[in-house]
């Protein structure tokens, strides 16, 4: 894996935005281009979660991965904003069932709109990139947006039935998150080699690469958490716990503590609002017991194997860029 970029002669992943600006801002511009419903408050809910300071990982992630093929166009552009559209009703939908307030330190549509507009404009929004999805009339396109999509309802149904089970293995949280998170960071790799002349091989290793970089992107997400300064982060530490959500760190801690330690564990799970007192007594013993550096290590070793499977593609600088984002998946915050 790529060593620390603060440190390597690689560019940084500053750099790496600065780098792939040009067709970011091609990006924006087609976002903006089909937010055009005739009900003003489905635009304006829209524009504010678009704009609402998301990192656009997805479309860069698309961006680079046309870049490695034979016949890069101008069709990863409308597909890298039919991915974003797909990603933001997500989180609509996801705030409405988690009954969240903030994200990415803003007030949640939600609570500025209610529930109602948060699901509605989310339905918009996916409408909106099965539109465009079938306006570049490729079946592999539609058919793999479609099963990303039902990929990610399928994760959110798995993560509700297990929420607040203390008893989760990791390999179904490694299931929840490859499905929910992992599927459509796959695809935005594998489309952007689907639409720029990709051999099976190719479109399969950005398939393959995506999936890995989206479970240790959502593995290193959840550790963070736990750790991660609140304004970097834009929520509250300790969220995922105070919402009933067993992720990686907790699962890691419940295998390893005492039973006593245990116990003390779940009885803070349980409560509704644990204080930072007792949230704190939590951190310590993941601390203790390594939890936090087991979580990173695995979020690691998904890196490890996204890197192997870009091994088909010649060196190149769209190559490199791809091996800086992934870096910097496991590296942001901490």
């Amino acid at each position: 894996m790529l060593q620390s970029t603060k440190t390597s002669s690689f560019p940084t992943i500053q750099e790496i935005w600065e780098q792939y600006r040009p067709d970011l801002l091609k990006v924006e511009a087609q976002i903006q281009k089909n937010l055009a419903s005739e009900v003003p408050l489905i635009n304006q809910a829209a524009q504010y979660i678009l704009n609402s300071g998301g990192k656009r990982i997805r479309p860069l992630l698309m961006i680079l991965s046309s870049k490695l093929c034979p016949a890069p166009g101008e069709d990863h552009i409308l597909l890298a904003a039919v991915i974003e559209f797909v990603h933001t009703a997500t989180l609509l939908h996801d705030d409405v069932i988690d009954e969240g307030n903030l994200r990415r330190g803003k007030k949640t549509v939600r609570i500025l709109w209610g529930d109602h507009a948060s699901i509605l404009v989310g339905d918009y929004l996916y409408a909106t990139a099965g539109d465009l999805g079938l306006s570049l009339n490729s079946q592999e396109v539609n058919l793999v947006l479609q099963k990303a999509c039902c990929q990610m309802i399928e994760g959110e149904m798995v993560q509700h039935a297990h929420n607040s089970d203390l008893g989760i293995q990791e390999s179904d949280y490694l299931r929840i998150i490859q499905q929910k998170t992992a599927s459509l960071i796959a695809v935005s790799c594998q489309l952007g080699g689907i639409v720029s002349g990709g051999s099976p091989e190719q479109k399969e290793s950005l398939f393959q690469f995506g999936r890995n970089l989206g479970i240790a992107f959502q593995v290193a997400d959840d550790t963070l958490d736990y750790i991660a300064q609140k304004q970097r982060l834009g929520k509250t530490l300790g969220a995922d716990l105070r919402e009933g959500k067993v992720t990686l760190p907790l699962i890691h801690l419940l295998q390893n503590c005492s039973q006593e330690e245990k116990k003390g564990v779940a009885r803070t799970f349980g409560l509704n609002d644990p204080s930072e007192k007792e949230f704190g007594q939590v951190l310590d013993l993941m601390h203790r017991h390594g939890s936090i550096e087991y979580a990173f290590s695995v979020a690691r070793s998904y890196i490890e194997k996204a890197m192997g499977f870009l091994a088909p593609f010649e060196p190149s600088v769209h190559k490199t860029a791809l091996q800086i984002v992934a870096d910097y998946v496991v590296s942001r915050d901490h």
